[in-house]
């Protein structure tokens, strides 16, 4: 009897272990899996199949800030983004952001924030999205929410970017530009979430946790 109970004891503690390095082993895989801290990445508006992009071209009206728009070519160097955490809340450098996060999405080339404020955008009317701010410092009007479905932000999810500060979200609805960037589209932010406000990262080089890095960057 004594033999019996020892042997169940036995069979329960595995079990226990076998599930626990399973839980492990999954959580690794799903942050392997995540788009984290410092990662620098193309993000595709599925909707209409264009990339976010910027460039040191200013609007002509509104609030004259560098222009953000999407585009259709793949290999243009001037569409990679930085995540970032929000200012006061730096994220360390290869954590998995978290569905509610609250990030900056900084310009690589410009070094400049994706932005937004009451202002107009050219095509629509509805509000203007920019890119503000210099070396990667802005204002608080730099940060949005990442919305998704789960507890990470996964790499071949789509997500929602809304923003903190006014309550729209990053959102392409097809209208073209003219001279000087003639074909590159419209981004706006909207007041409801739609099929025009998916994202969804593409190219890019995803940053992973390592112990001295956790130890020291923040981003």
């Amino acid at each position: 009897m004594k033999m019996d109970v020892t042997n169940a004891v036995r069979g329960f503690i595995k079990s226990l272990l076998f599930l626990l390095l399973w839980s492990i082993c999954e959580g690794s895989e799903s942050e392997l899996n995540s788009v984290t801290c410092g990662s620098l990445v193309k993000l595709l508006n599925t909707r209409h199949n264009v990339r976010l992009h910027s460039h040191d071209v200013k609007y002509g009206s509104g609030s004259g800030q560098q222009s953000v728009t999407g585009v259709e070519n793949a290999d243009d160097a001037n569409s990679y983004w930085q995540i970032r955490g929000r200012p006061s809340h730096p994220c360390q450098r290869g954590v998995a952001i978290k569905c509610g996060e609250a990030i900056r999405i900084t310009h690589m080339k410009t070094g400049r924030n994706l932005h937004t404020h009451h202002f107009s955008s050219p095509l629509s009317n509805n509000q203007e999205v920019s890119a503000f701010g210099e070396n990667g410092e802005g204002d608080d009007l730099d940060v949005w929410t990442v919305q998704c479905d789960g507890i990470l932000w996964e790499r071949d999810e789509a997500v929602r970017f809304k923003h903190t500060g006014t309550d729209v979200f990053l959102s392409v609805t097809g209208e073209q530009y003219g001279h000087p960037i003639r074909g590159q589209r419209e981004v706006h932010g909207m007041s409801s979430p739609n099929q025009h406000n998916w994202w969804r990262t593409m190219e890019g080089v995803f940053i992973q946790p390592s112990q001295e890095l956790l130890r020291h960057d923040e981003l």
